[in-house]
Formats: C-alpha cells, sequence, structure tokens
C-alpha cells in the first residue's frame, strides 16, 4: 500500500528484526482486520520494543487508514481499553513494574497518535467516528485482574452492551484509569515519564473543545471531558490537589537515564515517540528537551502540563438541556440565549473553591464538616510558588481562581506580611504592558482590585517599604513603601492607555483600585503623590478639549464645518466618560484628605504645588463640590504659609516643613463628609465565553501542544497568540463579558 504499512502476516514474527516487528504490529493495528479484546495480538502490540520513526507522511497515512478502518475495527475503543487496564495494573501492584510502565507508555502513545488525528479531522458533532463502544458480539470486559503472570488480563466473555460493572461507557472507564493513576501514584524516578504523558493525552482528550464555539451550547460534545465531570468526588479532589503539587513541588525530570528502568531496558521507549507530523506533532518530549547540556534539568514539564490540565478543567462549563431547548425542538439552528442558558456544576471548579490549607483545619474554627472530600494544600508553598512564577501568564491566571473563588486562599494571602512577594511580579508586568498581553494586564488588574477590598491589605502595604525598585527605569525609587509603588504603577497604566481610551474598562480598573486605597493611605511618597495630582491634570486638559470640540458641533451651523468629519463618532459619549473619571480622581483625593491627611504631607505639598490644575473647575456644576474640601485644605495651608515671615525665597524643604509642623494642628474644620466610594469584582453570569479560549490560547502558546489551524473554531486562529505589541485594542474587550463587566460600585454612608 505505498507507503503505508502492508497488511501483517503472522508466522515467524519472533525472528524478525525489532523494526520489522514494529512494522508489522502497527499494520494490524491500522489495517481491516478487527482483532477480539481478549486477542494475544494486544499483548504483543504492547510489549514489543515498537521504536518506530516513521517520517510525516507515512504516519498520516497510517492515520487515514486507521481512521477508515475504525468504525469495522473499533480498534480505537479496544487500545483505550488496554490502556486503562495497564493503568489499572500500575495503580493496584505495591510498586510500579517497568513491564507494566512500558505495556501503559505504548498504549498511551498509540491512542494520542490517533485520538489526535481523529479529533482534528472531526467530521461530525458529536464525534462519532471515534466509535467509542464495542460491537454487542465483541467480548466485553467485566474485571481486570493480574492473574496469569505480570501484564496478562482475564477477560470474562459477556455478550449484551455493558462495558463493566462501574462504568457505562469506554471513555468513562479510560478516564477513570487515567485520574486513578494521576492521583493515586506518586511521581517517582520509574513514574515520572508516564505522568507526563497522561497529562499530555488529557490535553488531546480535551481538545475537542477547540472545535466548537466560544459560547457553549446544548449540541456541544466533549465524551472525553464530560467523562472526566462525572467521575467520584474523591478521585477530582486526588487530581486537583496532585496537579496543584505538581505546580508546586515542580518535579524534574530524572537525569540519570541509566538509573530509570525504562531506558536501561529499551533504548526507545514506545513507538512513534520521536515522530513529528499533522497526525501526532505531540507525543513526547525528546529526552534531550528535559535536560540541559550541562546534564541538570531546565525546566519542569510535569509542573506546566499540571498547570495546563488544571487551569482547562476548571474553567470546563457543560451546557445542560433546559425545557427552553426542549420546546424549541432539536432542529432549532437558533443559538441559545444567553439568559437561558443552564449549566452543570463543574466538579474541579468546586474542589479548588473549597481547597484549605493543610495547616489550618476549618473544623476547629467553624465547628461544622465541609461536605465531602477536601483538598488540602500547603498554602505557604503555593504562595511561594506563585511568587516565583507569576512571569507565566497561566499562573497570573491560577492566582486569580484562586483569589476569586477561595475566599480560604484570599484570607491566606492577605494576611501574609510579604505581600511584596506577588505584587511586585505583578506590577513589573503592569510597567512592562507593552510587552504582554491585553488579557494579562486584565489578570493583574483585577487580582489588584480584588485585594484592595480589603482594609487591612491596603494598610499593610503602606508598612512595607522596598529598599529599591530595580525594574523601575524613569528615576531612582529608594525606600518607597509598596502601596506607593502600586499607587504609580496604576496611574502609569492608566495614563499609557489614556490617550487612545481603547479601553474604558482597564482605566476604570485602575481608579476603582485606587479609590478603595484611598482612605488607608499612609506616608504616601513625594513621587506617588506628583503622579496623582498630574494625573488629574492629564484628564482635566483632555476633558477641556472635548468640552470645547463638543460645543463647537453644537453651535456650528449645520454642512459648514470641514473639521466636524475629524470629529468622534460620539464625543458626547467620551466626555462623560472622562467626567467620570475626573470625579473619580478628585474622589480619591477627597478620601485622603478627609481621612488621612495628617500622615501625607506629601500630598498636602502636591496639591499646593499644583493648586492652578483645580480652580478652572471650581464652579462646574459637576465638580464644585468635590473641589470644596480640596480648596478648604488649600485656604488653610496657604495661610500658615502667609503667616510665616521668611527671609528670601522658599525652599521646597521649608514649604514641606511648615507643612508638616500643621498636619499636626489639622482638625478637619470645614470639610463635607461624603459617602465613601467602595468598588468591588464580581464575575458575570457567563465568564466562561471568556475563559475557555483564553485558557487554551494559553495551552497553545505557552506549551508544546500544538493543534490544526483549521479546525479551531473556539477564537480566531489569525490573531497573534503569544505577543502583542500593546495591551490596547479589541482584543482587550474580549474579558468584558467575563471580567471587567462584573466591576460593580458599592457605596457604604460613613457614621
Amino acid at each position: 500500500m505505498g507507503g503505508v504499512p502492508s497488511t501483517p502476516r503472522w508466522g515467524g514474527a519472533a525472528e524478525m528484526r525489532p523494526a520489522e516487528t514494529a512494522e508489522y504490529l502497527i499494520g494490524a493495528l491500522v489495517g481491516e482486520k478487527s482483532y477480539p479484546l481478549a486477542s494475544d495480538y494486544w499483548q504483543k502490540l504492547l510489549e514489543s520494543p515498537l521504536h518506530l520513526r516513521w517520517p510525516a507522511h507515512r504516519v498520516l497515512q497510517a492515520s487515514q487508514l486507521f481512521a477508515q478502518n475504525n468504525c469495522k475495527t473499533r480498534h480505537l475503543a479496544k487500545i483505550l481499553v488496554h490502556l486503562a487496564w495497564c493503568l489499572q495494573e500500575c495503580v493496584s501492584a505495591s510498586g510500579v513494574p517497568s513491564a507494566a510502565l512500558v505495556r501503559a507508555l505504548n498504549a498511551l502513545y498509540i491512542s494520542s497518535v490517533f485520538l489526535k488525528y481523529f479529533i482534528e479531522n472531526a467530521k461530525s458533532d458529536h464525534f462519532e467516528e471515534l466509535h467509542l463502544s464495542l460491537d454487542e458480539n465483541e467480548a466485553k470486559p467485566t474485571s481486570f485482574s493480574k492473574g496469569g503472570g505480570p501484564g496478562r488480563f482475564q477477560v470474562k466473555i459477556v455478550y449484551g452492551i455493558l462495558l463493566a460493572e462501574n462504568y457505562q461507557t469506554i471513555e468513562q472507564l479510560v478516564m477513570h484509569s487515567v485520574l486513578s493513576f494521576l492521583g493515586k501514584v506518586d511521581v517517582s524516578t520509574n513514574t515520572y515519564l508516564l505522568h507526563h504523558e497522561l497529562l499530555n493525552f488529557m490535553l488531546i482528550a480535551m481538545s475537542t473543545q477547540l472545535l466548537s464555539g466560544p459560547s457553549p451550547g446544548p449540541d456541544d460534545s466533549h465524551p472525553l471531558i464530560d467523562a472526566m465531570m462525572v467521575q467520584e468526588s474523591s478521585f477530582v479532589s486526588l487530581v486537583v490537589s496532585k496537579l496543584l503539587l505538581n505546580y508546586i513541588r515542580r518535579p524534574n525530570f530524572p537525569i540519570d537515564s541509566s538509573s530509570y528502568s525504562i531506558f536501561s531496558e529499551v533504548n526507545q521507549t514506545g513507538v512513534l515517540q520521536r515522530v513529528g507530523s499533522a497526525a501526532a506533532n505531540f507525543v513526547l518530549l525528546p529526552f534531550n528537551l528535559f535536560v540541559g547540556s550541562t546534564g541538570e534539568a531546565t525546566r519542569s514539564p510535569l509542573a506546566e502540563n499540571s498547570l495546563n490540565v488544571l487551569l482547562i478543567l476548571i474553567h470546563y462549563r457543560k451546557c445542560i438541556e433546559t425545557d427552553y431547548v426542549k420546546d424549541r425542538g432539536d432542529h432549532s439552528s437558533e443559538p441559545l440565549p444567553k439568559e437561558d442558558a443552564c449549566f452543570s456544576e463543574n466538579p474541579y471548579c468546586k474542589a479548588l473553591e473549597n481547597a484549605q490549607d493543610i495547616e489550618f483545619d476549618r473544623l476547629d474554627v467553624e465547628g461544622n464538616v465541609q461536605n465531602g472530600p477536601l483538598v488540602r494544600l500547603p498554602f505557604a508553598s503555593l504562595f511561594d510558588t506563585l511568587g516565583l512564577y507569576l512571569a507565566d501568564e497561566r499562573s497570573i491566571l491560577l492566582l486569580y481562581s484562586m483569589v476569586q473563588g477561595n475566599s480560604a486562599f484570599l484570607e491566606y494571602v492577605l494576611v501574609r506580611t510579604d505581600l511584596d512577594t506577588l505584587l511586585m511580579p505583578m506590577l513589573e508586568t503592569l510597567y512592562n504592558a507593552s510587552r504582554r498581553t491585553s488579557n494579562q494586564i486584565y489578570m493583574v488588574l483585577i487580582i489588584l482590585l480584588i485585594l484592595s477590598q480589603d482594609s487591612s491589605f491596603n494598610a499593610s502595604i503602606h508598612k512595607l517599604m522596598l529598599p529599591n525598585v530595580p525594574w523601575y527605569q524613569e528615576r531612582l525609587l529608594h525606600q518607597t513603601s509598596l502601596g506607593s509603588l502600586m499607587v504609580i504603577i496604576l496611574i502609569r497604566t492608566v495614563k499609557y492607555n489614556l490617550s487612545k481610551l481603547r479601553d474604558v474598562y482597564l482605566h476604570t480598573n485602575c481608579l476603582a483600585t485606587l479609590a478603595n486605597m484611598a482612605p488607608h493611605v499612609h506616608r504616601l511618597s513625594a513621587y506617588a503623590s506628583q503622579r496623582l495630582v498630574s494625573l488629574f491634570d492629564m484628564l482635566a486638559r483632555k476633558y477641556n478639549k472635548l468640552a470645547e470640540m463638543s460645543n463647537n458641533k453644537m453651535h456650528m451651523p449645520n454642512g459648514e464645518s470641514k473639521e466636524e468629519d475629524n470629529l468622534p463618532e460620539d464625543t458626547t459619549a467620551e466626555l462623560h466618560i472622562y467626567t467620570d473619571f475626573l470625579r473619580i480622581v478628585l474622589e480619591i483625593l477627597n478620601a485622603i484628605l478627609t481621612y488621612t491627611l495628617p500622615r501625607n504631607p506629601e500630598v498636602v505639598y502636591a496639591i499646593m504645588h499644583r493648586q492652578e490644575v483645580f480652580q478652572p473647575f471650581r464652579n462646574h456644576p459637576r465638580f464644585n463640590e468635590l473641589l470644596e474640601n480640596i480648596f478648604t485644605v488649600l485656604d488653610f495651608f496657604n495661610s500658615r504659609m502667609d503667616a510665616q515671615k521668611m527671609d528670601g525665597e522658599w525652599s521646597v524643604e521649608k514649604v514641606l516643613q511648615v507643612i508638616v509642623i500643621n498636619c499636626r494642628s489639622w482638625r478637619g474644620e470645614g470639610m463635607k463628609m461624603f459617602t465613601q466610594l467602595r468598588f468591588t469584582y464580581e464575575q458575570e453570569s457567563h465568564p466562561e465565553e471568556f475563559f475557555i479560549p483564553y485558557v487554551w490560547q494559553l495551552v497553545l502558546s505557552c506549551s508544546s501542544f500544538s493543534f490544526n489551524p483549521n479546525s479551531i473554531n473556539l477564537f480566531p486562529v489569525d490573531l497573534p497568540l503569544e505577543k502583542q505589541d500593546s495591551f490596547v485594542g479589541e482584543d482587550g474587550q474580549k474579558l468584558q463579558s467575563g471580567g471587567l463587566n462584573g466591576l460593580e460600585q458599592q457605596v457604604d454612608v460613613l457614621a
């Protein structure tokens, strides 16, 4: 058959060279003949040293032939059943035997190659071409045992459609076995490779999502992911715990291959492992990718893959059929309205949200027991690991998932005294915004907003002093508080994107965080105070320009303006936006002056130094009431300055000295008390429209996993997946559906 493996001829196989044996066995797998589940063929296939090095076109031809014959042979279903059996043997054995690992790896490599081809080239909406079932006349596996020697299976012959006692489908059997191994078998020198390849297999199994649209619907089919979602809660908790522990511990690939039993017994561990093709371009990372030239491990692929799988699992949403869908009928082509969509509970997301610190027992405090098994994690280690790897966008998303969904972890973060461990990498990300993706910037800003909702956080960040900030290039920042740096970076982020105003939510989020921080500001630095006043100045100049354009447009006769075509389409709307921005900045200044003026002489100095920028708005109907307190402060300190008899000109030091002295006598007389602004973040009801495409873009851009771009419907494939020139732009608007639209303002009336 040309480049396709020829039809096998039984007899004399033992006398063939190893490569010929591998060729023979793979040819039988993809051929027309169907081998029963209990046939000795499967044992020969999985126990032989299948170290083929086929070129890409041969792998593709073999995959095409396999797809052509699978509807009759059901060999994909059978190899998956044998994979499940191999994994069950590995789990049940007291020590994972090397022979069992070889069989499991071979079954894993073979099924991964062909499963990925089937998914990438699926023609049906429900993946019927997978044929994950056995014929009624086929012997069905009802139990597994290790009897008959190592690696041998006893299959009870029954007829019917039941697969096993505990599993209704092959998908459930396979995914139960995969999750069982990942959750129960520890990562060791012997098991590292199998753990890693099982995570690769899970990515392939879950990649059916890439073929669906961004809005999950009741007709979407994801058979293998759905099989993961119906597993027992104990298994779910084990898997979530193990994935997070892999991320925390970051186990390295075993360096000494001579001590790695699989490598010592067979030179090549399995079939098609070094093949790169459209069908199998992601099967096994070569050994030299795991280790550097010096022989030392340079990365932890297991930690990265564990994070990829975890993020996909926790953000998956299954849209279920409702009465509305039934009433429409099965043949309706109209998309399901958002308000009518209903989603089943995601057990992995729930397990993550209920995870507890291993050092803390909730029962001791609250006196009640949580329902179901809990994920116990070392929060301290997770906190430190996140701090080390927040440059990775996936770690940012994990941190967001933890602080947004897990109240116990959020509480733990808020009581840490070394908040710079998390905040410094995030602030550096904002500082380098031009080299980051828009979604990464959004995630960081939302995390900061969530943290700023806590008053103790806002107070503690001003007590933590930073000796220097090496990555800040505009000026030297020595002995600056973490709170002052946060104010500086947030204002810088607003200014960076303010000139284009293509993303209102970004600015709103920055200003909302600053507003939450304002009543707790303590000894804000001179530079941060100057930046705060200059932000008002910049917004004011933009506001004045828009107001002038709007007035000219209203008073201009129709058809006489040649400049009208150059005006923004909706100048009035933009003017309202800048009005709101100015009011928020004035609210921030009011909160500092009202509640913390004696502790912030630098803010008073900055306002006095640039007091002319406030004058034009003193009688403005939208701003005058917010400016009354500012001018009350200015009048108080200006009068104290005038009362001083100075020889010569005023210096910065002398002015600041007068301010510091008079701050002690400040009593706030004449100040109006306004309701204190407080902003909170809440996810919208359908965040999956943002998070599912976002997670998969991260997986495709940050890992070795690849997918046929012509088959992807989840997101536009012509968009860059790695880097963008700026976080400004329409790509940033994607977050509105699941992120910053959830920003809500809560106003607490002060007693």
